[in-house]
C-alpha cells in the first residue's frame, strides 16, 4: 500500500500512485469490478504492471489503498454552534455515504487488505471528525461525550449495521447520537472534557 516504509512523498512515486489511483476510479465507472486487472489498470495508468505489482503487491491492496484514499474526508464536520448538533449533522451523513453503494465497496476493499493498516487509517479519519467536533464543543464550553465513547456508541453500531444488516435510518442515527448524548453527566456541564 502506499503507507510502505520507503516510498518517497513526492516526486515519481507520488506522481504514479496519483496516476495509478485515478485509473483505478476511471475503470470502476466504465467496468465490472471483477474485470478490473493489475494489467488492466496499468494501461490505462500508462505504467508497467510490474510497476503496481512491486507498489501494492497484488489487486486487492491496490484497491483497499484507492479506498483509503477516497475514505479520507475532504472537509470538516459542519458545524452548527452547538456539539450535539455537530455530531448528529456528522453521523447522518456518515452512515448515509457509508451505506451508499460506493461506500460498502470501499468498505469492503479496506477490510479486504491483508495488513490492515488501511481499516487503521479509515478509523482515526473517523475518530479525527469527532475530535474535531468535540473540540469545538469544548472550545464553546459545552459538554461533549469521551471520543471513545461516541466511536463506541454512535461509529460502531452505524458501520455493523452496513456491513451485516441493513443501513441505519436517519431515525436510528438520532437515536445513536441522542444515547452518547446522554453520557455527559450533569455535572460536567460547562467543564473541560
Amino acid at each position: 500500500m502506499a503507507s510502505r516504509e520507503g516510498l518517497r512523498p513526492g516526486g515519481r512515486s507520488a506522481r504514479v500512485q496519483a496516476s495509478v489511483h485515478g485509473a483505478v476510479q476511471a475503470l470502476m465507472t466504465r467496468m465490472e469490478r471483477g474485470e478490473i486487472t493489475i494489467p488492466v489498470i496499468a494501461t490505462e495508468a500508462g505504467v508497467t504492471p510490474s510497476t503496481i505489482y512491486r507498489r501494492w503487491g497484488d489487486i486487492q491492496e491496490l484497491l483497499a489503498d484507492v479506498a483509503v484514499e477516497r475514505l479520507k474526508p475532504d472537509m470538516e464536520p459542519v458545524d452548527t454552534g452547538e456539539g450535539g448538533k455537530d455530531l448528529l449533522a456528522w453521523a447522518e451523513q456518515y452512515a448515509e455515504e457509508m451505506s451508499s453503494t460506493p461506500g460498502r465497496e470501499m468498505i469492503r476493499d479496506v477490510l479486504a487488505a491483508q495488513d490492515g493498516s488501511g481499516a487503521y487509517q479509515c478509523c482515526n479519519f473517523t475518530k479525527q471528525q469527532i475530535e474535531l467536533i468535540a473540540g469545538r464543543a469544548k472550545d464553546r464550553g459545552e459538554a461533549f461525550p469521551d471520543v471513545d465513547d461516541v466511536m463506541d456508541r454512535v461509529v460502531s453500531p452505524i458501520m455493523y449495521r452496513i456491513l451485516f444488516g441493513e443501513a441505519p435510518d436517519a431515525a436510528h442515527v438520532t437515536r445513536l447520537v441522542s444515547g452518547a448524548m446522554q453520557l455527559i453527566s450533569p455535572a460536567s456541564v460547562g467543564e473541560p472534557t
